[in-house]
């Protein structure tokens, strides 16, 4: 799969799964919804969704360790049509809210419109890598 695919693939999904570094160095996955804030770029906000906190291990684990995975698939009862996405890359948290973040958000999803949003999750995509039963 060319980086061009992988992009387009992996920006087509409504939800990946973030996968950030525990202070043990474990894995710490969530799903979480994003959108392209340009190329190779990716952006995702705390809404307002009830949480325990708003100061999520996530947020935590970025501040201690920048370096993420997101990893978005489509799977379909016609193996044919199978493939996955990974891209690896740096994360930042944001206040306030980068240029154009809070649109890109809103037009992808809908109910943001009606959402206080924030902190902002801003990822750098510095590799990606992917598979499809069909290549």
């Amino acid at each position: 799969m060319t980086p061009d695919t992988a992009w387009s693939r992996l920006i087509s999904q409504p939800v990946a799964v973030l996968a950030t570094i525990d202070p043990d160095g474990s894995p710490h996955q969530v799903p979480f919804t994003f959108s392209a804030l340009g190329e190779w770029r990716l952006v995702s906000a705390v809404d307002q969704k009830p949480k325990a906190t708003r100061s999520l291990r996530r947020l935590d684990n970025i501040h201690r360790d920048p370096r993420v995975t997101v990893l978005a698939h489509h799977y379909a009862d016609d193996w044919d049509e199978l493939w996955w996405v990974r891209a690896s890359g740096v994360a930042s948290i944001e206040e306030p809210e980068p240029r154009g973040a809070r649109d890109a958000l809103v037009d992808r999803y809908p109910p943001y419109a009606r959402h206080s949003l924030g902190p902002w999750i801003v990822i750098e995509v510095e590799r990606l890598v992917g598979w499809s039963a069909a290549d």
